[in-house]
């Protein structure tokens, strides 16, 4: 679960997480703060490591006490080669709220209909590619 106000920008490779496949959007990211009042500020690694790139970042100093999540989840619901269906859901104090899914056409490259926080759905991409890749490998194997 990644923090909603996490805009991926770039892999983030050096991170000292144990298990980063483990990651909410399977693997480490640099990103870019979104969070009220906090816009563009660029985190540094610890924060990336301890805060962006896993949610629940209460002890972060830029989270928001007024939120409508503390985290957002992705997982593949469905592969079937020629479209992927991802699920998302925000989660408040570990309970589920807002959820949809997102649809990614493989053959073509799109989305056909982006989620409409911009935020929401770069880490969708960031998780989808992340995924590509972990298929890719497993099939290659």
């Amino acid at each position: 679960m990644a923090c909603p106000y996490f805009l991926p920008t770039e892999k983030f490779v050096d991170g000292t997480w144990p298990h980063p496949a483990r990651l909410p959007l399977g693997g480490g990211w640099r990103d870019m703060c979104t969070a009220p009042g906090q816009q563009n500020v660029i985190p540094c690694d610890q924060e990336l490591t301890d805060f962006c790139n896993l949610g629940y970042s209460r002890r972060c100093p830029r989270f928001p006490a007024d939120r409508v999540a503390d985290a957002v989840r992705f997982c593949v619901m469905r592969d079937r080669g020629d479209a992927i269906e991802l699920c998302y859901v925000f989660e408040r104090d570990h309970l589920p709220g807002l959820f949809g899914t997102l649809q990614y056409d493989p053959v073509a490259r799109t989305w056909p209909v982006p989620h409409p926080d911009h935020r929401v759905h770069r880490m969708a991409e960031c998780y989808l590619d992340s995924y590509l890749a972990r298929r890719a490998a497993a099939s290659a194997s």
